[in-house]
């Protein structure tokens, strides 16, 4: 289980991983850009589909979760889905 104070970024990771099937395929980057963190994704290209999920539910939910966590330390996050 994750930690309350753990970082965004491990909570990104945690959550691809429990999704796709490539576990060791799942690498998170981050970097400043500007006022806000980038949070890069990428994962195996026959997971994509996954992270991506139907009409874009499960990435936009990913980036909800950001969000949510982003405004308790009162910071912005974004989240790149590399393909």
């Amino acid at each position: 289980m994750i930690e309350p104070a753990a970082s965004p970024r491990a909570m990104i990771e945690h959550i691809a991983k429990a999704i796709v099937d490539a576990k060791g395929d799942v690498f998170v980057d981050e970097y400043e850009d500007g006022d806000e963190t980038v949070i890069e994704l990428e994962v195996a290209e026959a997971d994509l589909g996954k992270i991506i999920g139907r009409s874009g539910r499960v990435a936009r939910a990913l980036r909800n979760v950001l969000s949510a966590a982003g405004s308790k330390v009162d910071k912005r996050y974004a989240l790149e889905i590399i393909e």
